[in-house]
């Protein structure tokens, strides 16, 4: 049985980033880049859904 999976998208631009993720992946506070604009967002992933990590102020 195979594990599907998609390309994780850059939750400010929408576009494609260069991250996979399969319906098995859990991912905290992880440093998406985005090549298109360029910006880094903390995300979080639990299965195939993307959320984005608030980060605690200092």
């Amino acid at each position: 049985m195979e594990k599907r999976s998609e390309w994780v998208r850059c939750p400010i631009c929408k576009n494609k980033t260069r991250t996979k993720l399969r319906e098995d992946t859990e991912l905290r506070n992880f440093p998406l880049y985005c090549p298109k604009c360029r910006q880094e967002t903390l995300i979080d992933a639990k299965g195939l859904t993307v959320t984005i990590s608030k980060e605690p102020d200092a």
